[in-house]
Order: C-alpha cells, then sequence, then structure tokens
C-alpha cells in the first residue's frame, strides 16, 4: 500500500458543508489518512428562484437539491468523521469577510496545531452576463444547469471574486507567513478551480475570479517553493453535487470520453495525491478533473 504521509498532518479544507459536496468528500478522505482536519463551511442564502418544499427533502439531483444541501452545517460532516474514528471539527464563516481567513486559521491551530495542507475548495457562483437585460427574458435563456443569469453588476463581481480569488489568496498569505515563522519546511496548498475558468459565457465572473485563482497560485508555487510549499490547482469539470440532473447529465455525457459525471470522491483523490509524498516535487501544475472532457495540449 501507499503511504501518503498524512497521518497526523493537520489539514485545512474550506467549503465542506454539502453532504454530497467535493468539500466533504475531500475532508473524509483526509480523515481516512489519519489527518486531523478543520473544515470551514459557509450556509448559503437560496436565491429568490429556488423554491423549497417545506413538507419534504427534495429527493432528485435538481437545483433545489443542491440548495438544500448548500443549507446543511458543516457540524454534520464532522460528526461522521468522528462517528467513522477520524478527527475533525467545523466552524461557519463567510469569507467574503477579509478577517475570516486569519480567524479561520487561529481556529484551526488552536484546535488542532498548525496547518500543514490548505485547501481552498469553498466558492461562490454568480451566474452573470455581458448580455444586455433583455437577453435573459426569453424563458428559454439560462445557464446549462438552469440558473437564471442578468447582466453583471458591480455586486455580481465583487461576490464572486470576493469568495472565489481573495480568499483563497488571502489564506494562503496568512499560511505561508505562519509556515515561515514557524520555521517548518513542508507544506501544501491545493486550490480547486472549473475548466471554465479560461472564459464562462453566462457565469463570466465566477470564471474570471477561478481564472484569477489560478494565477495567483502559480505566482505562490514560484514564490513558496523555498519555503518547502507546494502550491497545486485542481480544475473541474461537471461533477455530480446535487445539483445535475437526470436531463442535464444525458447533456453532458457526449463531450465525456469516460461515459460520466464526476463524483466528489473522483476530485478528493485529486486533492489527497497533490497533498501527498507522492507529489513531493509537483508544484504550480493545473490538473483536469473531469473525465477528459478538457485535455490539456
Amino acid at each position: 500500500m501507499v503511504d501518503p504521509g498524512l497521518k497526523n498532518g493537520v489539514v485545512l479544507v474550506t467549503g465542506g458543508n454539502n453532504p454530497l459536496g467535493i468539500g466533504a468528500a475531500t475532508a473524509k478522505a483526509f480523515a481516512a489518512q489519519g489527518a486531523r482536519v478543520f473544515i470551514h463551511f459557509f450556509r448559503q442564502v437560496i436565491p429568490d428562484f429556488i423554491k423549497l418544499p417545506r413538507d419534504a427533502p427534495v429527493q432528485a439531483p435538481s437545483l433545489e437539491m443542491y440548495y438544500a444541501l448548500q443549507r446543511r452545517s458543516g457540524e454534520d460532516v464532522a460528526e461522521a468523521i468522528r462517528a467513522a474514528g477520524g478527527q475533525a471539527e467545523a466552524w461557519e464563516a463567510d469569507l467574503a469577510d477579509p478577517s475570516a481567513a486569519i480567524e479561520l486559521l487561529d481556529r484551526a491551530e488552536k484546535t488542532f496545531g498548525p496547518v500543514e495542507v490548505l485547501v481552498n475548495n469553498a466558492a461562490a457562483d454568480e451566474f452573470d452576463s455581458f448580455l444586455p437585460e433583455k437577453a435573459w427574458t426569453k424563458g428559454d435563456q439560462t445557464t446549462a444547469t438552469g440558473f437564471p443569469v442578468s447582466t453583471l453588476t458591480a455586486a455580481s463581481h465583487d461576490r464572486a471574486f470576493a469568495v472565489n480569488s481573495r480568499a483563497p489568496a488571502l489564506l494562503m498569505a496568512e499560511f505561508a507567513r505562519r509556515h515561515a515563522a514557524a520555521g517548518k519546511t513542508w507544506g501544501r496548498i491545493i486550490n480547486v478551480s472549473t475548466d471554465g475558468a479560461f472564459g464562462f459565457a453566462s457565469e463570466v465572473s465566477y470564471g474570471a475570479s477561478k481564472h484569477a485563482l489560478e494565477s495567483y497560485s502559480r505566482a505562490a508555487a514560484a514564490e513558496l517553493g523555498p519555503y518547502g510549499i507546494t502550491v497545486n490547482i485542481v480544475s473541474l469539470g461537471p461533477v455530480q453535487t446535487g445539483y445535475i440532473s437526470r436531463e442535464l447529465e444525458e447533456r453532458l455525457l457526449p463531450a465525456i470520453p469516460l461515459g460520466r459525471v464526476g463524483r466528489p470522491e473522483d476530485v478528493a483523490d485529486a486533492i489527497l495525491f497533490f497533498a501527498s509524498e507522492q507529489a513531493r516535487w509537483i508544484t504550480g501544475q493545473l490538473l483536469y478533473v473531469g473525465g477528459g472532457n478538457r485535455m490539456h495540449q
């Protein structure tokens, strides 16, 4: 058996409250290796266009299911890890608040000790466009996932960038500062992006903010290498986190050579690899995890 060298390590995973999500799967994967996992979460506000039933849980994958899952507490994921014999704690914070980065690392360090692996997974999706508003009022003008789209505003831009690029940048900077001050020589940062980062029509602020995250990641890899910190990116194709309906899946499958949408565990395994001892000489790299839906030349 390959030993990734993560036993007793301290891992911080952001965005870990959706029980069917990538953050939860990643936290469980690290815990299964004996790592101590601190889970950040934030229960998102449900958009007005989502109508959740009051009398029964949503059963089938859909936007309604996704947002219902996003309202769950990260404490549930931490409890599931503890029930399986692992070590995990959770804390809720809005990463759009610039002060959250320092407090999050403070709390993780107080709970388990200095963080050695940082996984920036949390994201805020903004469904905005450069098209005029009237182009999105024809009934069928929505994103591929069915989200209503509005014209880009300062607010939609700022919400996406605050969580998707500024928060990871602040977390990386504070992680590096503490790492250097303690004289440590081993550290891992893994940032989660999207294969739409190059340009994401109908989700322009989301895509651009993830592209910025990729730029931050490569700069951090260059600067932090001498401190023994590797920085890598996992870029996602379509992963079932509760939102991919049967109809949407049928539309997506022809573009996926491996013949299925992704599972959160597929991504968690890639993240675990980048954190492992086996990835010790890999940094500044972007890995597409999408069943071959995008192949890097």
